[in-house]
């Protein structure tokens, strides 16, 4: 008797074993992963295994089961879900992001139980890319844009400013898990073009480009006169003064002289011919009319006649060379004498 007994528990100790081998050597394997939505997805057992009976399940909800070459299906998954009655194999069709989950499988026929988690994912469709306005004031506006989609699930949000990514900084802030990009106190460097990039592991997408109009200046003024430095001309030069500045829209300019101004606009200051009264102070006077902000730049223009100092000897020296021969000529006779 008790060598039946001991006989007993040797082969159900062996059958346990066997089970439990079974079980972690099998493996449950998705045709693909993540998934798309409305494709199908199979779930099979590697390696291939034989299976007369078993279940079915997605976290503690039943798919199902299976005996020999029937099985039944639970309603929720009534025409989309079937088993491969030889191979255990499970086939879901017409996925959705809610079929995403871990899926196990069980069998009493050799004490099997593995699972494998899927991932099921809705493509990107239609980025879209807004701002709350577009006309902006250096230093005085910030910037919003808001990215969204028709559709899509898992997104990852990336923001371009021409070929450069936008990273959060003092001033810039990523916010609604990096769907929303604000630039606080916009500079005329944030002007765009703006582009938000977002992204799933089984697809991506771009928006369309947003721009923005950032009223700056007039401020980093220059003045220069025939193209150089020099302040210093002859009478009856032509002088050209030219004034640049940094603005947009772009500033009005004006002119003055001496603190009057010129009946002259423009960037070009021209004068023909100049002469000696026409010395003194040149101003460019710069003014943006989006936002009221005046600047200049002035410079001392100096007209002289031509200097004298290289002909002044030349003549001294003729005049007194006919002197110099009759002095000469009076001590050769007085030595004679």
């Amino acid at each position: 008797m008790e060598k039946n007994t001991e006989g007993t528990l040797a082969i159900v100790l062996l059958v346990l074993i066997q089970g439990v081998l079974v079980s972690g050597a099998v493996e449950v394997r998705p045709s693909i992963n993540p998934a798309v939505v409305g494709t199908s997805v199979t779930l099979s057992l590697s390696p291939s295994t034989t299976l007369k009976s078993g279940s079915w399940a997605v976290g503690e909800s039943l798919i199902l089961t299976w005996m020999g070459d029937q099985q039944a299906v639970f309603p929720s998954y009534s025409g989309r879900a079937s088993v491969n009655i030889l191979t255990g194999a499970l086939n879901l069709s017409s996925v959705t992001v809610a079929d995403s989950g871990v899926y196990v499988v069980q069998s009493s026929d050799i004490q099997l139980k593995a699972n494998a988690s899927i991932t099921v994912l809705e493509p990107i469709s239609n980025v879209t890319l807004r701002a709350n306005q577009t006309e902006l004031m250096e230093f005085n506006s910030s910037a919003v844009a808001t990215c969204s989609v028709s559709s899509g699930s898992s997104l990852s949000f990336l923001w371009m400013n021409g070929s450069s990514e936008v990273t959060a900084s003092n001033r810039v802030r990523l916010t609604d898990r990096n769907s929303t990009l604000t630039i606080v106190n916009v500079t005329r460097y944030d002007q765009g073009p703006f582009r938000c990039c977002v992204s799933n592991p089984v697809s991506n997408g771009t928006s369309n480009p947003v721009n923005f109009t950032i009223s700056y200046g007039p401020d980093n003024m220059a003045l220069t006169v025939n193209g150089q430095n020099t302040t210093s001309f002859l009478i009856g030069s032509n002088l050209t003064m030219l004034c640049s500045v940094q603005s947009n829209p772009p500033a009005q300019l004006r002119w003055a002289f001496r603190g009057q101004r010129v009946n002259t606009t423009g960037p070009l200051l021209q004068l023909f011919n100049v002469s000696e009264n026409q010395s003194g102070a040149y101003s460019c006077l710069a003014f943006n009319n989006h936002t009221n902000m005046n600047s200049n730049i002035a410079t001392h223009i100096k007209i002289a006649k031509p200097s004298l100092s290289g002909s002044e000897p030349q003549a001294v020296n003729v005049w007194l060379l006919p002197l110099l021969l009759v002095v000469a000529s009076l001590f050769s006779l007085s030595g004679k004498l």
